[in-house]
């Protein structure tokens, strides 16, 4: 086999041995084949709460299970269409198995990646609040512009999102904006987002064609799942009910169904206006508002709690997790792992995998390749 084959074939080999270890082969098969057994049994259907957690976990094992055999069976394949397509002298052949093994490479260090999800809750959907900073309007079209990059990433990942909260700015973009995003590890992915975004580029609101800056703020926290209570006093909250902006029918812009909660302890204010409900509108806040209170408890059991709260309460110099310079140079980098690319118009449009990947690493406290060298 070719050079390139060789190596792509021991970082497979060295990322499989380390999702075996994160797994505990043996002991996840064990696992797995209880869970199926209680699944197997009615009784179980009793309680469809306990049914619900059961299903949940035997669901999400075997997809880490299936997907280590099933990514060592497409290598194996691609290993034995290499061999054949040298011995036959097959170009044609040789190029799409290589292909095959390098698709195979990167879904390994995607997985291997994934293993690092391990937090409390990040295999839950997600909240996503973006905040223009200062700036007007040339900050908030950016943070329309994050919104978009985020809702771009979602659905290339498979995941669904819903827009529940859009506060319009005065000529374009938004001054503030909720998305939930669900699906599996939606938070456990998107946590890594959260901080300040810089933006460098020509204005297209100058006449004047100035390089200008702006700043946007991303905020991440966890749907709480029905097993994670949170306790709410009613007589610490401030309700508050106003017309929704934007698009959403006559119904929803004549009448006050949006609805703003205010946790008057902690300052924490969640809105919501999807709904032309304002029972159901007032619903989905709170369970936002529980999602941000557990998400305060869980930052407070993490190291890069501080960090993380002071990027988020000063949109501005100095805090940013990340430039996208668009001019007079093309490049977007990342401030806390120095992982950078040359198009931003890729990651504009949702490739942000890359950075991700990078930031989990760097939380989890090792590199990909020092968690490789555990695995051998």
């Amino acid at each position: 086999m070719s050079a390139e084959s060789d190596a792509l074939n021991d970082q497979i080999k060295q990322s499989i041995a380390l999702l075996r270890r994160h797994l505990d082969w043996d002991a996840a098969e064990a696992r797995l084949a209880d869970l199926n057994n209680r699944a197997e049994d009615p009784a179980l259907w009793n309680d469809s709460a306990a049914a619900q957690k059961v299903m949940r976990e035997r669901n999400q094992l075997a997809s880490a299970m299936e997907g280590v055999t099933k990514l060592e069976q497409e290598v194996a394949d691609a290993l034995e269409l290499i061999e054949l397509a040298e011995a036959d002298g097959d170009e044609a052949m040789l190029a799409e198995a290589t292909a095959s093994l390098r698709a195979a490479a990167e879904e390994a260090k995607r997985r291997e990646i994934e293993s690092l999800l391990s937090g409390e809750a990040d295999a839950n959907d997600c909240y996503i609040e973006l905040n223009a900073g200062a700036g007007g309007t040339e900050a908030q079209d950016w943070a329309e512009m994050l919104m978009r990059m985020y809702m771009r990433w979602a659905e290339q990942h498979g995941y669904k999102v819903q827009l529940l909260e859009e506060s319009e700015g005065e000529q374009a973009g938004i001054k503030s904006a909720t998305l939930l995003v669900s699906g599996p590890n939606a938070y456990g992915w998107l946590k890594t987002e959260a901080g300040v975004h810089r933006l460098v580029r020509i204005s297209p609101f100058d006449s004047n064609a100035r390089r200008q800056t702006s700043f946007a703020s991303v905020w991440v926290y966890p749907v709480v799942d029905d097993n994670i209570e949170v306790e709410i006093n009613e007589s610490d909250l401030k309700v508050d009910t106003y017309r929704a902006s934007g698009a959403g029918g006559q119904h929803v812009n004549k009448t006050e169904s949006a609805i703003r909660i205010t946790h008057v302890p902690t300052g924490i204010i969640v809105a919501c206006q999807t709904d032309r409900s304002q029972h159901r509108n007032r619903a989905q806040a709170m369970a936002m508002l529980k999602a941000r209170l557990y998400e305060a408890e869980l930052q407070k059991r993490e190291a890069a709690a501080a960090a993380q709260e002071n990027a988020k309460t000063d949109i501005g110099w100095g805090h940013q997790i990340r430039n996208y310079v668009l001019a007079p140079y093309q490049l977007v980098k990342d401030l806390r792992t120095n992982v950078e690319t040359g198009n931003p118009s890729a990651v504009l449009d949702g490739d942000l995998d890359a950075f991700m990947a990078a930031a989990l690493a760097a939380r989890a406290g090792a590199t990909r390749s020092e968690a490789s060298a555990q695995a051998r």
